[in-house]
């Protein structure tokens, strides 16, 4: 006989179902104060789940945006790069997304948001070829 998941297990797998991921703070959290995730998530649901004018795919892309411009954790920004390439958005678009950064957040944000999205989608990297210095360019 199995048994019941308490509240908070069951709270986490449902954030599982609905959001295609959860994070090691959602699951510390639930362990340590279940009430106050429940409330933040209540936000999230309304904001980003519950179907509204924007559709799936463009909350992704604005969620990466968003925290790639705020440098958040690699592994949130690849969490909801996951989700994206899941439900049907390409790497393009999502390097599209993270490059809107470069004007506003710069370089730094962006280099941040970029090597989140080369390790999730596996891109390439291309090689210089190796050619001796130029004796007439002085080197630093």
């Amino acid at each position: 006989m199995t048994e019941e998941p308490s509240p908070a297990e069951a709270y986490i797998d449902d954030m599982v179902r609905r959001r295609g991921y959860v994070l090691e703070y959602h699951k510390l959290m639930a362990e340590a104060d279940f009430e106050v995730l429940a409330a933040a998530n209540g936000l999230v649901d309304a904001a980003y789940l519950k179907p509204r004018l924007l559709d799936r795919q463009t909350k992704e892309l604005l969620f990466i945006l968003s925290l790639t411009v705020m440098r958040a954790s690699k592994e949130h920004i690849q969490s909801h790069m996951r989700v994206a390439l899941e439900i049907g958005l390409t790497p393009a678009q999502l390097l599209e997304a993270i490059e809107i950064a470069l004007p506003e957040a710069g370089v730094v944000a962006f280099q941040w948001g970029l090597e989140a999205w080369a390790e999730v989608v596996e891109a390439p990297l291309l090689e210089p070829t190796p050619e001796p210095l130029d004796p007439r360019i002085p080197t630093p």
